[in-house]
């Protein structure tokens, strides 16, 4: 089983990036056996696709290692690397440019949706990162990609072009790429804005109250929690009290996701309490699980020569993984590289 999955390197991670991405990477890492491997890539080339800082996005990038490498990613056990350091990524891209079609891209979903109306006025890099997104799976062989709702539409578009490459320039018996296949983590819990309950927790959002930062020291966790939106009523001690409730709602869901349990007993544990009582719990629970990941981000984003060091291991290790697949690429177009 090889598992490829890969992140955008976004600044000021937040509470609901954990909950909802990372620590489910940190799972499958440990749940992989022997012969299997989980790699993991900072999406740095897919960010040029829209406008951008660059001294932001090299300062994301190594804030995105440090993060998680805090959350539990480690760096023995799973390939972890940037996709600047891997140039076999573009060169993957490129090649499978031949293949993919126009009418595929076409039909993407996030294209229209990033695209809008000023589909002219975009870049080439947006409408053609799908192909850089099959690249990155293509290239180490991967047979499980864990996708999310908003991304099987590319991960059948891996699938296509990986397939119509093999038709094309394989053979049945020999064929170049692995067809992928979609890997659905357990459901992660929706976190949702601690002053509004029916928006995701986002790093847009100005206020800073609204999220919880993994660089928080425990005093502002706590500070944040206690600030949170509520109503005045109790906590019941059933889920269906909290149907029309949602910033009880949200907090109820975080707790039940720090601790690795469901609402439903978390209510059952605390239901009747107002939320003079169940805010300090709250807060004292996420003290508890993002205590040790804040020290160790907060030191790991300040120690660029570690950072450095593991970004090139992972990078060395990708680089040979994906050789043998690029060869086989070229070699398959009939290519002359000497």
């Amino acid at each position: 089983m090889i598992v490829v999955s890969g992140i955008q390197p976004t600044g000021n991670l937040h509470l609901g990036n954990y909950l909802g991405a990372i620590r489910n990477w940190v799972k499958m890492q440990d749940e992989m056996d022997g012969d299997s491997r989980c790699m993991f890539f900072l999406a740095d080339l897919h960010a040029i696709s829209m406008p951008h800082d660059p001294a932001e996005l090299k300062s994301n990038t190594l804030e995105m290692a440090a993060a998680l490498v805090a959350c539990g990613i480690d760096p023995a056990r799973s390939v972890l690397f940037n996709q600047a350091q891997v140039p076999a990524h573009a060169e993957l891209q490129w090649l499978l440019m031949g293949t993919a079609r126009m009418g595929w891209l076409n039909r993407m979903t996030q294209w229209k949706d990033k695209a809008g109306k000023n589909r002219e006025g975009q870049s080439v890099a947006l409408f053609g990162y799908p192909v850089l997104q099959a690249a990155d799976v293509l290239l180490y062989q991967a047979t499980h990609v864990p996708v999310g709702e908003d991304q099987k539409q590319h991960l059948e578009l891996a699938r296509d072009i990986a397939q119509k490459f093999n038709n094309d320039f394989a053979s049945e018996e020999n064929p170049v790429f692995t067809l992928p296949e979609p890997f659905i983590p357990p459901k992660a819990a929706r976190i949702m804005s601690l002053r509004d309950g029916s928006k995701k927790m986002s790093k847009s959002d100005v206020s800073e109250m609204s999220r919880i930062e993994l660089a928080d020291d425990a005093d502002t966790m706590a500070q944040k929690v206690k600030k949170a939106k509520t109503d005045p009523e109790p906590l019941p001690s059933e889920i269906e009290g909290l149907a029309e409730r949602p910033e009880a709602l949200n907090l109820v869901t975080i707790y039940a996701a720090l601790a690795e349990t469901t609402p439903e007993a978390v209510l059952a544990d605390h239901g009747g309490q107002g939320f003079g009582q169940f805010k300090p719990a709250l807060a004292e629970k996420m003290v508890e699980v993002l205590g040790p990941i804040r020290d160790r981000f907060v030191e790991l984003k300040e120690d660029r020569e570690e950072l450095d060091a593991i970004l090139a291991r992972g990078a060395a290790k990708a680089r040979e993984f994906s050789a043998p697949t690029l060869d086989a690429a070229y070699e398959a177009l009939g290519l002359v590289r000497g």
